[in-house]
């Protein structure tokens, strides 16, 4: 006699046990966890290196500057794709930049953190791209896809993790077992990158893109502005391509996004949104927050408007646990007193975008819903697509740039209630 349990736990612990007319019997667990990476400065600043094009393999944060798309290859480095004609993309090259998550483009330098460094790149030929300058130990600590890495200065050495399936295999009493879950260090339960995306409230000034609603870095005027998850950094950009470090502003914990829009900063945190007065960019001056439940929360705003994502999560993942699955929407006419105005249930929303009260959100492994915004306090749902794994999106000009796991796709949305697909580029498969 012979037969076969097989149990799962949110994708994490796979359970087979062959059972036989025995007293024992053999147990095989599968499960995801991680093993530990050490990348040296030496190795670090070995040189940023211009590659040919690559496929996507794991997509991370999007950003789009003229008619180009730079697309993160999580802790690898950053896609470059001509995205002249939407219905038909062209990569073009790859950029080597170990550790590399957040993006920005002012001009024709691309600013990009490299684990603890910050690093200018010189992108007039994207072909060639050169590494102009360096700023080094700006970053201590970083955290992406549910793992945490850390620079030691005292050995001079960056820990980090990646993930790894291990197997296991037992023997066990020939009796109907237990589900096994494993819980210990390492192992992740939220699978999806923490990315989502947006356009900008203003078009585009002094030559800079537009980023993703998870966006650490952003550009005013002459100053980037960089947030960790507890500091924003502030870098002096007269010099382009040798930026300078000019200050240090400690914001609290769980800091996870920031979106500028006119002369203010707003702030996506795991516990509320913080805003910031920027009408002097050297000297960011904090105007209030608002509080929600302990979430991750990608922020946007147009007009006096600002929209706030809220995702259930579990006690692993690095926004703590929540209950809330829902679409805030603020009052942030005056700014030193939003208002929650409503509350919408949401899936499990993730990255999202606005533009002239079309909005955007990705709801993960549930796809991209659109909606009509110009009643804010009757929001309606126009479609849902399903058929990705969606996490980052943004809209500009009718056309709307959406990143997944599984690739990325193109929308044509000068008709809101019904977008056409323009083009899709697949992420590879394993063979």
């Amino acid at each position: 006699m012979k037969k076969v349990i097989f149990r799962t736990l949110q994708m994490v612990a796979l359970v087979t046990a062959f059972v036989s007319c025995k007293d024992n019997c053999t147990q095989t667990v599968t499960y995801r966890g991680t093993e530990s990476v050490k990348v040296t400065l030496s190795e670090l600043r070995s040189g940023v290196k211009t590659l040919p094009a690559q496929a996507l393999e794991n997509p991370g944060k999007i950003y789009v500057k003229d008619n180009f798309l730079f697309i993160n290859e999580v802790k690898k480095g950053i896609h470059v794709i001509d995205n002249t004609n939407p219905s038909a993309p062209k990569a073009v090259s790859f950029i080597q930049i170990l550790g590399n998550i957040d993006i920005a483009v002012n001009g024709n330098i691309l600013y990009a953190d490299s684990y603890t460094d910050f690093v200018t790149l010189d992108i007039s030929n994207p072909n060639d791209v050169k590494e102009v300058s360096r700023n080094k130990d700006v970053f201590n600590n970083g955290q992406v896809d549910g793992i945490t890495w850390s620079y030691n200065a005292g050995d001079q050495t960056i820990y980090d993790s990646k993930y790894k399936l291990y197997t296991t295999t037992q023997e066990v009493a020939c009796e109907p077992q237990n589900p096994i879950y494993y819980y210990g260090s390492g192992i992740a339960f939220d699978q999806t990158l923490f990315s989502g995306g947006i356009k900008t409230g203003l078009p585009a000034a002094n030559g800079t893109g537009v980023s993703g609603s998870t966006a650490r870095f952003a550009i005013v005027d002459n100053r980037l502005y960089a947030v960790t998850q507890s500091d924003m950094k502030l870098f002096n950009l007269k010099n382009p391509s040798n930026p300078s470090l000019e200050g240090n502003i400690n914001l609290g914990f769980g800091i996870e996004t920031i979106f500028p829009y006119k002369n203010k900063l707003f702030l996506g945190t795991s516990t509320g949104v913080q805003i910031w007065d920027n009408a002097n960019p050297q000297k960011p001056m904090y105007l209030s927050r608002l509080d929600h439940a302990r979430a991750c929360d990608p922020v946007v705003v147009e007009n006096d408007i600002a929209y706030v994502t809220l995702r259930s999560v579990n006690n692993f993942s690095r926004c703590g646990a929540a209950s809330a699955n829902q679409l805030d929407v603020i009052d942030v006419s005056n700014p030193a007193s939003p208002v929650l105005k409503k509350t919408y249930p949401m899936d499990s929303p993730y990255g999202l975008g606005i533009d002239n009260k079309k909005l955007f959100i990705c709801e993960g492994t549930g796809g991209l819903k659109t909606f009509d915004a110009n009643d804010v306090m009757n929001i309606k749902q126009l479609q849902h697509f399903k058929e990705m794994n969606a996490f980052d999106v943004i809209p500009l000009n009718n056309t709307l740039m959406l990143i997944g796991k599984d690739g990325l796709y193109q929308y044509d949305y000068s008709n809101p209630n019904s977008l056409k697909l323009l083009s899709k580029i697949a992420v590879k498969t394993a063979s």
